[in-house]
């Protein structure tokens, strides 16, 4: 397992915490528009939240807005990109044990990527995953009008 430039505690709760702004904005503007209240205990829109975390970073390299913004995306282990596989048991089942642990869990994940010389936390071990600063590798070849042209 090679871990390049992994990403610390700070990083991370940037990214998360500017993610849940940003969601936060629109989900509660999109609720005002269906609901006419801005927040409510619970929303089917809620489920757009959990479906924002684990489908953009498949689609987008390991990256959700907030870790564009802060310079960090997903990976697996070996350094390749996130599968749906990945981000079902990082979120889903990471989520699970911190739900069912009471916050206890999630306490231990932030030291561990405080401490740990490969910031991986308790759901990073679940997944297979890590977060780092290395940007994806550019691919060889490029597609014009439909048309794959190595380079």
């Amino acid at each position: 397992m090679d871990i390049k430039q992994p990403a610390g505690f700070w990083a991370r709760f940037a990214a998360r915490l500017l993610d849940g702004i940003i969601l936060g904005v629109i989900f509660s503007l999109l609720t005002y528009v269906i609901y006419g209240e801005f927040f409510r205990d619970y929303s089917p829109l809620d489920i757009l939240n959990t479906v924002y975390f684990i489908v953009l970073p498949i689609v987008w390299y390991g990256y959700t807005v907030g870790k564009k913004a802060t310079g960090i995306r997903i990976v697996q282990k070996d350094g390749s990109e996130v599968g749906i596989k990945q981000m079902l048991l990082r979120e889903l089942i990471g989520t699970l044990v911190y739900a069912t642990t009471l916050g206890i869990g999630l306490i231990v994940s932030a030291c561990m990527v405080g401490i740990r010389e490969d910031k991986r936390a308790i759901h990073d071990f679940i997944a297979g995953t890590y977060v780092t600063h290395h940007v994806p590798e550019k691919s060889t070849s490029t597609y014009v009008q439909g048309n794959e042209v190595s380079q």
